[in-house]
């Protein structure tokens, strides 16, 4: 059976990652994915910082998102989001390693609940710039592709 949700899993992400112009465009990844689950990196570009010299917000979200997008959507059904909060810990800066590595909290019914965390990937460690907690919800359609 893990298998079986696994593979679910995996066309699914191909089927939505392939079709996603705006993640592509901001030079995204997608790293691994699984059954609710799913990891996405981003190398911060010059043209991602803001007048502070440090990532965009709006551009850590949407690595968040990214990631986000992927688990609430691993498990076959096409699912949106009802929406999200963030929570910034850290800064971003230039040519920074950003990870977002998304886990289902809970899925009920057509309604679920996800944690990213996004870290900068570091030599001595990884440190937590964002956490953020995403809501979704399934349209009712299965994924085809």
């Amino acid at each position: 059976m893990v298998s079986d949700e696994q593979e679910v899993a995996e066309r699914s992400a191909k089927v939505m990652w392939d079709n996603d112009a705006a993640s592509r465009a901001l030079g995204m990844s997608l790293d691994s994915v699984g059954p609710g689950r799913a990891v996405v990196s981003m190398t911060v570009r010059a043209d991602m910082v803001n007048g502070w010299e440090v990532c965009h917000g709006g551009l850590i979200a949407s690595l968040a998102d990214s990631a986000f997008a992927v688990a609430c959507n691993s498990r076959g059904q096409v699912t949106v989001a009802a929406g999200f909060d963030v929570t910034f810990l850290e800064s971003g800066r230039l040519g920074d390693v950003l990870v977002a590595t998304a886990e289902e909290r809970a899925l009920r019914g057509r309604s679920g609940l996800y944690d990213v965390t996004v870290c900068r990937r570091e030599e001595s460690g990884d440190t937590v710039v964002a956490e953020f907690r995403g809501r979704s919800r399934s349209l009712g359609r299965a994924i085809e592709g």
